[in-house]
């Protein structure tokens, strides 16, 4: 097994981790504002009890953090928001200002999204990274190993010629701990960012609140701003461990109501995806 110094599978220390003069910070985590059930402000209490940052990043939606910046609760809030692409990525896009994430949203991901809030919207990946072109923003791809039949990840597209390579290049950096992979799809997205020279995060992919920080990304910074640069210079540390297979089945249980109604525009959006695949296999036979 590989290991990387920059890259830690063990359970965070905040304070620790706050005494080397490191901020701690879950990128990755949903509120009742997609498809979790955890208030805003529970979140905001939790982070703030903890001593570590946190980016709302709901599915296809930024209310969350419209509502987390009227909150009183002193916590570094990284503006964010995970765009699920409509040929399989899901984009973690962090932003300087709430401002710019909402203008964002509002020009390019309000108007695209599908009935299912939480599926895929009608914008491809190189189509989302074009648009974010004009703002001061991170771009992540989160969990780029794919997350079972939910998600194909940038590394799966890749491989199946539905997204070019070239994609990587247009990355800040990999979400390489996810809390709800596997380690082996961990260690395998570790591997890419070092291949393509991208910066890592880390983050819980958390729906329930006890899952918060258990994955962080570490910088010395005492901003937002300057923890993003540091992930755009590839300057931090990802500190945390996969939640067992239990908890995740926990979660899995938990988040399923919320996707239910939607379940018509979810196939929908999956078949979609899947069209450009079909194509290729029935031409490649028919070429045969």
């Amino acid at each position: 097994m590989r290991y990387y110094k920059d890259i830690i599978f063990e359970r965070p220390l905040p304070a620790e981790i706050r005494r080397c003069g490191l901020l701690p910070a879950d990128l990755h985590f949903h509120t009742r504002h997609s498809d979790s059930a955890t208030r805003v402000r529970d979140a905001l209490k939790l982070a703030a009890r903890q001593g570590i940052g946190l980016a709302i990043t709901d599915h296809n939606q930024v209310s969350g953090v419209t509502e987390a910046k009227g909150q009183k609760i002193r916590v570094p809030l990284i503006p964010g928001i995970e765009v699920s692409a409509n040929d399989g990525p899901h984009i973690l896009l962090y932003f300087y200002s709430v401002s710019d994430l909402l203008d964002f949203y509002r020009r390019h991901i309000e108007k695209n999204r599908r009935d299912g809030p939480f599926t895929a919207i009608r914008l491809d990946t190189p189509e989302i990274l074009d648009r974010r072109e004009d703002y001061s923003c991170i771009a992540v791809e989160a969990h780029p190993c794919g997350y079972a039949f939910l998600n194909r990840g940038v590394e799966r597209c890749v491989a199946g010629a539905c997204i070019g390579e070239e994609v990587f290049s247009r990355l800040d950096a990999l979400e390489v701990i996810c809390g709800g992979m596997a380690r082996s799809h961990n260690l395998k997205a570790a591997g890419l960012a070092v291949a393509h020279d991208l910066g890592r995060t880390g983050g819980t992919d958390g729906h329930l609140l006890h899952e918060l920080g258990g994955v962080v990304t570490c910088a010395e910074a005492d901003t937002v701003d300057e923890f993003l640069d540091a992930v755009r210079t590839r300057e931090t540390v990802v500190i945390g461990r996969e939640r067992p297979l239990v908890e995740k089945a926990v979660m899995g249980t938990a988040v399923l109501p919320h996707h239910l109604p939607y379940a018509v525009p979810i196939l929908q959006a999956r078949w979609e995806q899947s069209l450009p695949r079909i194509r290729r296999f029935v031409e490649g036979r028919l070429n045969w």
